[in-house]
């Protein structure tokens, strides 16, 4: 894959409440309790929302020629007109607001100069940072006609994550998310890529 340039990080309005360890390594190791509140709960609902939101208004740029930088421009605007930190900027040194992992990019892709091309799939990742919590979501979109084979690793991986979602259950050990995807996924002829589990 070639690399293209990479445009400098985006301005983030003063107004915007910023997580505790933005120009930080990245946050501290949390071993508490993961049990949270209703009222944070709602929070994270919010937050999620607007992370979903920003994908989309991203999504809608989407076609042949554009740069998965401009879909960054898109989102980052996004957020921080909805009062939203986009919180992958300066995670750990992450030089954007989004990530876009185009075609074999697995995850976590720094959006750039490249253009979009017909039959290419993207992966949009936002975080919003609002209220004192973060929402993240991701989806895969696709650039004009793509080939049948991109296609249904689209469809399965979603189906992947739905079933992995549908295993969550309390009590549960959350490695059995895991093993149900991975276990979906093996009937396909794929693999789960171990660097990021």
């Amino acid at each position: 894959m070639k690399p293209f340039p990479i445009s400098p990080m985006r301005a983030v309005p003063a107004g915007v409440r910023r997580p505790p360890y933005v120009g930080d390594m990245g946050p501290e190791q949390y071993d508490g309790s993961h049990v949270q509140s209703d009222e944070i709960i709602e929070a994270m609902r919010v937050a999620g929302r607007v992370a979903a939101d920003s994908i989309l208004v991203a999504a809608a740029e989407i076609r042949p020629g554009v740069t998965t930088d401009h879909l960054d421009a898109v989102a980052h605007e996004f957020l921080a007109d909805h009062g939203a930190y986009p919180a992958s900027l300066n995670y750990r040194g992450f030089p954007k607001s989004i990530c876009t992992s185009v075609n074999e990019v697995i995850c976590h892709g720094i959006p750039d100069a490249r253009p979009l091309a017909e039959g290419d799939i993207v992966k949009i990742d936002s975080t919003a940072y609002l209220g004192g919590v973060h929402g993240d979501n991701c989806a895969t979109f696709y650039v004009g006609e793509v080939a049948e084979e991109a296609r249904l690793l689209a469809e399965r991986t979603r189906e992947a994550m739905y079933r992995g979602i549908k295993a969550v259950k309390p009590g549960r050990p959350l490695s059995v998310i895991g093993r149900v995807i991975e276990a979906y996924a093996r009937r396909f002829g794929y693999g789960v890529v171990r660097e990021y589990t």
